[in-house]
């Protein structure tokens, strides 16, 4: 079994493959600054991964993950964000609060518990920031999201996915109601000024610079 070093290591290189596009390499400094590690403590512990084939590593180039590094990831995510889900629905914490909570528990808990809150839950497929939840045969749906400050004035969308869920950023999109599943309508969009005005089906409103709009992923009304 993987210790969470591995794991969190793993998790950060598919997190960071994903943000940057699939196919690419992940340099070691970005890997290293996202982790909050020194350079050289993040390529000892690729170099290992890469010995027990989690992962490629070229020096000077970075590092990409080996099918069975993809899968690992793809499971510890699963166990993250159906822990967050539990933590959400199940025993009423703010959605804010759960990221922490859930870094220690996704690895402890065991596959036959997470696959008893999968079913609790309804067999969910997002978390509570609107993130996909891995299946249990280690496959996620692709799913096709625009950030809200790419939207056209007059579009009525769908928030779905959160970018950041620091957790100031995640209590001011609550107090706002600029959660996943709220429907909303582009009502204003200023590239002069960089703010995108929304409108909620019960007539409020909400202004928003361009830097926060772009942390909000929307799809498309049909």
């Amino acid at each position: 079994m993987a210790t969470s070093t591995v794991e969190n290591y793993i998790k950060q290189i598919y997190a960071l493959q994903f943000e940057q596009g699939e196919g690419g390499n992940v340099a070691m400094g970005d890997l290293a600054a996202s982790l909050g590690v020194t350079p050289g403590t993040a390529t000892s512990m690729v170099k290992s991964l890469a010995k027990s084939g989690h992962l490629d590593y070229v020096p000077r180039v970075g590092v990409k993950l080996s099918e069975s590094g993809e899968r690992l990831a793809l499971h510890v995510l699963r166990r993250h964000r159906l822990v967050e889900l539990f933590l959400v629905e199940t025993l009423g914490m703010e959605w804010h609060e759960i990221h922490e909570e859930a870094e220690t528990l996704e690895h402890a808990i065991s596959d036959r518990v997470l696959e008893r809150i999968d079913v609790l839950l309804g067999n969910p497929e997002v978390d509570p920031h609107g993130d996909s939840i891995p299946s249990a045969t280690g496959s996620m749906a692709k799913r096709d999201l625009t950030p809200l400050d790419q939207c056209e004035q007059g579009q009525n969308v769908t928030i779905s996915r959160i970018e950041d869920q620091e957790e100031g950023f995640l209590q001011y999109l609550e107090s706002n109601k600029l959660t996943p599943g709220k429907d909303i309508t582009v009502t204003r969009r200023d590239g002069q000024a960089g703010i995108v005005s929304v409108q909620f089906s019960d007539g409020n409103q909400c202004s928003m610079g361009f830097p926060a709009a772009r942390k909000i992923q929307v799809e498309l009304c049909g």
